[in-house]
Parts: structure tokens; C-alpha cells; sequence
């Protein structure tokens, strides 16, 4: 799965002189929690957040009233305390790279950029739906969980053709590779559980888990 497939497309982008209130109430309108900084080519400079407009903002202890805070806001460009060092990723990314990125900086997004030019935008929330997706949550059908103490030769072959003799497609299947052994999860479009269950111990496989999810 490519970044592309998973982005939000032409993302809300703002201006360097965008001053601080406008882009809070950008964010508020429209539910985003960040904003791409562009220039007048649409090229990134920057990245406003709601935690960086918390960071720069004058803490509780001062005598600051809310009418001064709000002219303050009002009057400061998201220049002044915009993310200047942002990581990208471009659009033919894997998503398990923008993941990756992601985790190694602890950070929430990744503007998406092609040609110099800011053309979407990725966020953990992006990457949960699609981790989600691949593991076939909201698909109804039944979830088996096999465990296997080592990874062989033709070994998901011999799983699949358990299900492709009965005439049962299988939707989704991932490995989960853990510190004492190896888990695969499959999604199948069946309504016979058990009975799937049951070929598949009589095929060999410890069965850790089975389960309808109609």
C-alpha cells in the first residue's frame, strides 16, 4: 500500500502571514489539528500545529487577560513560531515507510510532497485506518488465528488450500511474528466456524483462535 492510497488529498495549506488566531479557527472550523505552511508556489516552508501554538503560547502563570491573549494571536504570523524542519514523504512511499518516519521522530504527520509542491497530507489516524483495514476488523465473515513455532516452505499454501477446497475465500490474512512464536490471522468469508476449526487442526495447525464475526 502506497502513501497515495491512504493520504487526505490537497490538504487545507495556509501562508506564512497567516497570522495565529486565523489558523487556530481554521483548525477548529474544519476539525484539523495541523496546517501545511506554503509559499506562493505552493511549495512547503513549514508546519503550524495546535501543539506548537500551545507551546508558544504565554503559560497560565502570567497576567496575561484572555483579551490581550486573543490580540496577541491576532497579531502573530505563523511564521514566527511555525515548524521549520518538517519531514516529508513523497506520494510512492510505502506506508510502512511513512510509519516508520513517523515513529522515529514521535511525530503525529507527514506533509505529502511531489514536484516541490505539497499535495497531501498523512497522519497516525491514516495509518491506524489502514492498519485496521489490512488486518479485515469490519469484515464479516469468521477470524482464525493459527500459531506456528517456525515459518516454512509453502506453509501459506497449505492454509489457503485448506479454505480454496471448501470453496471459502479468504478476505484478509497477516503474519504477526512475536518473541516465542509466529501468529496468522486470517479473515474468511464463511459461517461455519467450528467446522473450519476443525480441518484445519485435522491439517496440522494449532488453532489458537476461532471465531464468527457476522
Amino acid at each position: 500500500m502506497y502513501v497515495r492510497d491512504t493520504m487526505t488529498v490537497n490538504p487545507y495549506c495556509i501562508n506564512k502571514d497567516t497570522k495565529v488566531s486565523v489558523a487556530l479557527d481554521i483548525m477548529n472550523q474544519n476539525e484539523f489539528h495541523r496546517l501545511p505552511v506554503v509559499d506562493s508556489k505552493g511549495k512547503l516552508i513549514g508546519l503550524i500545529t495546535e501543539g506548537t501554538i500551545t507551546e508558544s503560547s504565554p503559560s497560565k502563570a502570567t497576567s496575561l487577560s484572555i483579551h490581550e491573549l486573543n490580540y496577541l494571536l491576532s497579531k502573530t504570523p505563523v511564521e514566527d513560531i511555525m515548524i521549520k524542519n518538517v519531514k516529508t514523504i513523497s506520494p510512492d512511499a510505502w506506508l510502512e515507510e511513512a510509519a516508520a518516519l513517523m515513529r522515529a521522530h514521535s511525530i503525529g504527520c507527514l506533509p505529502v510532497v511531489e514536484n516541490d509542491k505539497v499535495i497531501g497530507i498523512i497522519t497516525d489516524n491514516d495509518i491506524f485506518d489502514a492498519f485496521v483495514n489490512l488486518l479485515g476488523y469490519n469484515v464479516k465473515g469468521s477470524r482464525y488465528v493459527v500459531n506456528i513455532e517456525e515459518d516454512t516452505y509453502g506453509l501459506m499454501y497449505k492454509i489457503s488450500k485448506c479454505f480454496a477446497d471448501r470453496k471459502i475465500n479468504i478476505t484478509n490474512i497477516s503474519t504477526y511474528y512475536g518473541p516465542r512464536s509466529i501468529e496468522i490471522i486470517i479473515i474468511a468469508k464463511d459461517d461455519n466456524t467450528e467446522e473450519m476449526k476443525n480441518v484445519l487442526i485435522e491439517a496440522g495447525f494449532d488453532v489458537i483462535s476461532a471465531e464468527s464475526r457476522n
